[in-house]
C-alpha cells in the first residue's frame, strides 16, 4: 500500500468517551402495604433507545430501561433507567450508522442499566431482580423490517 493509498483511505474509528445515568426514577406507590403480600410478582420490561448528535463525530446514545413489577393489580414498583453514553464514531458509511447506533451501542448501554435497576430495586427492600440479556441485534432487526412494513404500499382490493 503506497502513501497516497492511506491518504483516501478512511480510518474508521468507533470509540466509547463516557457511560452515565442521566435519569433515574423509582417509585414503591403501594408501599408499605405491599411488603406483607406474599411475592408472586409479574413484571413487565420495555426498552427504548435514542441517539443525538453532539459534534461531528460525536454521538449521545440513550438507553431507556423501564420495569415495572405488580402484585395483582397493585404496582409494586416501577423503576426507570435512561443511560447515557457518549460515542466517537468516524467514517462509518451510513448504511452501518444505523445499526451502530440501534444496536451496538445500547448493547454496550445495556449492562450498566441492569446494574442501576437491580440496585434500585434491592435498595427499595425487593428481592433481587436480574434482567435477562437482550439481543438489540434481533430488536433492531425487527423494528427495520416493520419499518420497510409500513412502507410498502397496500395491496390493491381484489375487484
Amino acid at each position: 500500500m503506497t502513501d497516497n493509498d492511506q491518504a483516501t483511505t478512511p480510518s474508521r474509528e468507533f470509540s466509547l468517551q463516557r457511560i452515565y445515568v442521566k435519569d433515574i426514577s423509582f417509585e414503591t406507590p403501594n408501599s408499605p402495604a405491599i411488603f406483607t403480600q406474599e411475592w408472586k410478582p409479574e413484571s413487565s420490561l420495555s426498552l427504548n433507545s435514542a441517539v443525538s448528535k453532539l459534534d461531528e463525530d460525536l454521538y449521545e446514545v440513550v438507553l431507556t430501561v423501564t420495569v415495572t413489577t405488580k402484585l395483582g393489580d397493585k404496582t409494586a414498583y416501577l423503576v426507570e433507567v435512561q443511560q447515557g453514553g457518549i460515542f466517537t464514531v468516524r467514517d462509518f458509511p451510513e448504511a452501518e450508522m444505523g445499526h451502530l447506533m440501534g444496536a451496538y451501542c445500547p448493547n454496550i448501554l445495556f449492562p450498566y442499566a441492569r446494574e442501576v435497576v437491580s440496585d434500585l430495586v434491592s435498595k427499595g427492600s425487593f428481592p433481587q431482580l436480574l434482567l435477562t440479556p437482550v439481543s438489540f441485534d434481533q430488536l433492531y432487526a425487527q423494528h427495520q423490517q416493520e419499518q420497510a412494513s409500513k412502507q410498502q404500499p397496500a395491496e390493491p382490493a381484489p375487484h
